[in-house]
């Protein structure tokens, strides 16, 4: 993740995220940034994104920047990008950011479709299990307009930010098995379906047990694609699955986790029975 930098305005803070101002030259500072002419519209992101315990994880945003005849998104000191946020827009308390600037191509004389990607090191620490769940979306602007970004006149400095574009939801990956035992079977007799709900710790980045969680058991028959739910089992405190059911014809069985909230949805590998 990119640093952002925050500099305190008179009517309240104003977030930079195209150049970090070290603590120690944070205060006080030359000027203000003045309220750029531009806007954002038409933000998306996927619903949801899954994160792991070591993987990378990366998700695309787009948006429209529209801006005014005084402002030149051309030059090479003019950053936009989105970013996640919770709590309010101007004091949030967390952000997740991506690790570059957006890309934009112009679209009309005044508007620009633009790109990027949000950026998650779950390894890093980047996330605890408190982030799980729902997170705004915001997409900001900044024209350093020629100034030394190490010792800038903010006053000089163009700068327009702009929240609840979208929304998204970060959540702890899982992973389910089955397994269906005895195999072969015999037709008639008791099947017993044993499996392991699990999900991501993000604070030590591992794998635990997910318990009290309510798991769909389904079948198909052989050669079909088609799934039907046979019951609902529930996790015990290791996240343990376990359910019997009479052995009738030859077919796959598989558990299938909704999610939650702050979890993501998982489909079992399945397990196909020979019933003699």
């Amino acid at each position: 993740m990119r640093i952002r930098a925050t500099v305190a305005a008179v009517t309240g803070a104003l977030a930079l995220s195209a150049f970090a101002v070290p603590a120690a030259q944070a205060a006080p500072v030359d000027g203000t940034p003045y309220t750029m002419n531009v806007g954002f519209s038409n933000l998306k992101i996927a619903s949801s994104i899954k994160v792991g315990t070591s993987n990378e994880v990366s998700t695309t945003y787009s948006y429209t920047l529209t801006h005014g005849a005084d402002v030149d998104a051309t030059a090479a000191d003019f950053y936009t990008d989105a970013y996640l946020y919770r709590g309010s827009l101007d004091d949030p308390t967390a952000t997740v950011e991506g690790d570059d600037d957006a890309t934009c191509k112009y679209a009309t004389a005044t508007t620009l479709t633009c790109t990027g990607t949000v950026d998650i090191y779950p390894a890093d620490g980047d996330l605890t299990y408190a982030d799980a769940g729902k997170w705004s979306v915001a997409a900001e602007a900044t024209a350093l307009n020629g100034q030394d970004e190490s010792d800038p006149d903010y006053s000089k400095v163009g700068f327009k930010d702009q929240g609840g574009l979208a929304t998204t939801s970060l959540l702890r990956y899982s992973k389910l098995t089955t397994d269906a035992a005895p195999e072969p079977v015999i037709k008639g007799k008791t099947l017993t379906v044993t499996g392991t709900l699990t999900r991501a710790s993000w604070d030590y980045n591992k794998y635990y047990g997910y318990s009290a969680q309510s798991v769909q058991l389904q079948f198909a028959k052989k050669g079909s694609s088609t799934y039907t739910t046979l019951k609902t089992v529930k996790t015990d405190a290791s996240g343990k699955l376990k359910t019997t059911v009479t052995a009738s014809v030859d077919g796959s069985y598989r558990y299938v986790y909704a999610g939650s909230s702050d979890t993501a949805a998982v489909t079992a590998t399945a397990d196909a029975v020979d019933v003699q």
